[in-house]
């Protein structure tokens, strides 16, 4: 089984994903899902660069692989634990939101059900899959009878589909391109979301 807290290095790629706590929700509007990519603007974009990503109504998902030591430090000036200041920027992003949400809310206590989880992806096949996993998600929940019906995803954005009404899209920069060399291109990309990811041999959390 995979680490489902493992380090944070640079150069390193992540399955980064957590839920709420018990039954409850992380977005309850179109606001809230705008917010929470602010604030991973605000916060994850200077430490790393993003592939694809689901915002569901309890819980999320991103792929992503962290900046080189050599950017990290040119942009935060730092000597000492890189790891410290990774995990740091991602607990500020889930605070930062968590505390707006509870506030709206009129809810107190923690948000989350517990630290985020990450697991370190190193093989391409299962990047692949990973992706496919991701957007795949709100189809998998019955929220949708189309993945592209769901605004609150990459897949749109990386299949190069019109999106409207959900602009914050368009302002999360994504390695789009990398994304669809795993899949050879554009056509293939939007082919296999169009399967069922039968046999991914990816866990659910």
């Amino acid at each position: 089984m995979q680490d489902k807290k493992a380090i944070l290095i640079p150069d390193g790629t992540y399955h980064v994903y957590n839920r709420a706590n018990g039954s409850e929700r992380l977005f309850f509007s179109d606001q809230n899902y705008h917010y929470f990519l602010e604030k991973y603007n605000q916060y994850i974009s200077h430490i790393a660069d993003t592939f694809c990503f689901c915002l569901m109504p309890n819980h999320f998902h991103f792929l992503v692989r962290i900046k080189s030591e050599e950017s990290l430090n040119e942009t935060f000036k730092v000597s000492e634990n890189l790891e410290g200041l990774l995990s740091k920027q991602f607990s500020n992003f889930f605070n930062g939101y968590a505390k707006a949400f509870n506030k709206q809310q009129g809810r107190k206590g923690s948000l989350f059900m517990h630290t985020f989880k990450r697991k370190r992806i190193t093989d391409e096949r299962y990047l692949r899959k990973l992706v496919h996993y991701i957007h795949f998600n709100p189809k998998e929940a019955g929220l949708v009878k189309k993945i592209e019906e769901w605004k609150f995803s990459s897949y749109n954005s990386i299949a190069g589909l019109t999106l409207t009404g959900f602009e914050t899209l368009s302002e999360l920069e994504l390695k789009k391109e990398e994304v669809l060399d795993w899949f050879e291109d554009k056509e293939n990309f939007i082919y296999c979301h169009k399967l069922q990811p039968t046999e991914t041999g990816i866990e659910d959390f």
